[in-house]
């Protein structure tokens, strides 16, 4: 966890560091002596975001990652990329899946700036579980491309807005429930954006137990644990029903979703801290905002501003 660079025009150190960065991997280059590579990563648990600046033509050949490798090109190409059933090539501005985290790939890096951003895929079975219980089949991306340029650019801002806001952040970052949130929003942005297995319409059972009940257990538990990293997954497991049918009761019953009322429930923690800091106390908007899990002081200021009808700073100030 945290931020790391590695700077160097050592082609043998270059290998030796991706390897401890990402897998055991072999590269090579027709220009040795001239191979400068740049690396910075932003890490936490279970995400990572790099960007890396290889001013050189490399050849690669990656072990299974293990992780969800995603990548997105500022710079320069990827030429002859390849894995199990897919070869292609990709330039300024693509968003793509490098490959399963169980399959290893090959490619050259042709003298590029891209962003490399990594996750855990039990990720995406916590944002996508039909169930409180384990999957009878993980969530897998059964596409390597985004279905749209419209979804791979909500993807983009969704790693930049990770990498800037969350991860690179050095107070977001010391905060569970930021990280936590960042890395669940991240995660749905790739199964908003890449075709994927997961079912996520209500079935007929999945409506019948949107009733009342599950409504209010699902409220007790989100305020007992407003506090704490909790997944919509974590909510459906307490309350005993599936994730669909969890979505619908708060669609149906309070017009919002699982992880918006979590936010409104944060939300209102953070006005009464707001309402108790004293004068002297050293409290301020960010820390307070970051200590409920709201790393963009600007996004808690309008969700804020919605909810309560004025500012955050004039409550702290009040």
């Amino acid at each position: 966890m945290g931020s790391l660079t590695f700077d160097s025009d050592n082609l043998e150190e270059t290998e030796e560091f991706l390897c401890r960065a990402y897998a055991r991997m072999r590269i090579g280059s027709s220009t040795p002596e001239a191979s400068r590579a740049r690396v910075r990563r932003d890490a936490g648990p279970s995400v990572s975001v790099d960007e890396l600046d290889l001013n050189f033509e490399m050849t690669y050949s990656v072990a299974p990652l293990g992780r969800i490798c995603l990548c997105v090109v500022h710079e320069g190409t990827i030429q002859d990329h390849a894995f199990k059933g897919v070869r292609d090539a990709f330039g300024p501005g693509d968003v793509v899946m490098f490959a399963p985290h169980d399959l290893p790939y090959a490619g050259r890096i042709c003298e590029a700036r891209y962003n490399i951003t990594m996750l855990d895929p039990g990720l995406l079975d916590h944002v996508a579980s039909s169930a409180g219980k384990p999957l009878l089949e993980p969530v897998r991306l059964t596409g390597h491309r985004p279905h749209s340029p419209a979804a791979a650019e909500r993807l983009k801002r969704t790693i930049i807005y990770v990498r800037d806001h969350v991860l690179g952040d050095e107070t977001a970052a010391a905060e569970p429930l930021v990280v936590s949130a960042g890395s669940q929003l991240l995660a749905a942005s790739v199964l908003a954006a890449f075709p994927n297995n997961a079912t996520t319409d209500p079935t007929a059972r999945d409506r019948a137990d949107a009733h009342s009940a599950t409504l209010r257990r699902a409220i007790a538990y989100i305020e007992d644990h407003a506090d704490q990293p909790i997944t919509v997954a974590d909510i459906a497991a307490a309350t005993h029903v599936t994730v669909r049918t969890l979505q619908y009761a708060f669609r149906r019953r309070l017009d919002t979703t699982p992880l918006g009322y979590v936010r409104r429930v944060r939300l209102a923690h953070a006005h009464r801290d707001l309402l108790a800091a004293r004068p002297g106390d050293d409290s301020t908007v960010g820390a307070i905002a970051a200590r409920w899990g709201f790393p963009h002081p600007g996004r808690f200021s309008a969700l804020y501003r919605d909810m309560y009808g004025t500012s955050p700073s004039r409550t702290l100030r009040g």
